[in-house]
């Protein structure tokens, strides 16, 4: 049975933070992107079901060095980002650019709701970053 993909909805959330922290923005210096969206529907990241608004960053450096390349951190509109949730090395690929920030999910089969985050793409970026599985202990 052939998995089916779906793309959760999301609202970027434009100018909550100041600074570097304005969606889809290079914050940071050079190779550095972020982004905060709001995430409308329970999305499993790593370990931790979250729903509401996250700062993605992605840093190019850390990636280059083998480093989790990828945070994810809540996100309190009017004071920034807060706990990380996830923090991971991203699995790059060649995508088709886009004009907004963009998740990919898939059902979440495990808990029996919402969504497992797959993916994501910055806007104006055609590397899509892939989200390795989680491995669970038995």
């Amino acid at each position: 049975m052939r998995a089916r993909m779906t793309l959760s909805v999301v609202l970027v959330v434009a100018g909550l933070g100041s600074g570097p922290l304005a969606a889809g923005d290079r914050g940071g210096g050079p190779g550095r992107q972020t982004a905060v969206v709001y995430l409308a529907e329970p999305t499993l990241v790593g370990s931790t079901i979250v729903q509401g608004p996250v700062l993605f960053i992605h840093d190019d450096d850390k990636m280059a060095q083998g480093e989790p390349c990828t945070s994810i951190r809540l996100f309190e509109p009017g004071k920034g980002p807060s706990e990380e949730i996830a923090s991971f090395h991203c699995v790059p690929r060649h995508g088709t650019a886009t004009n907004r920030f963009t998740l990919t999910t898939r059902p979440n089969l495990r808990d029996g709701f919402g969504c497992v985050l797959t993916a994501y793409q910055f806007a104006g970026d055609s590397e899509v970053h892939g989200v390795p599985v989680a491995r669970e202990a038995h």
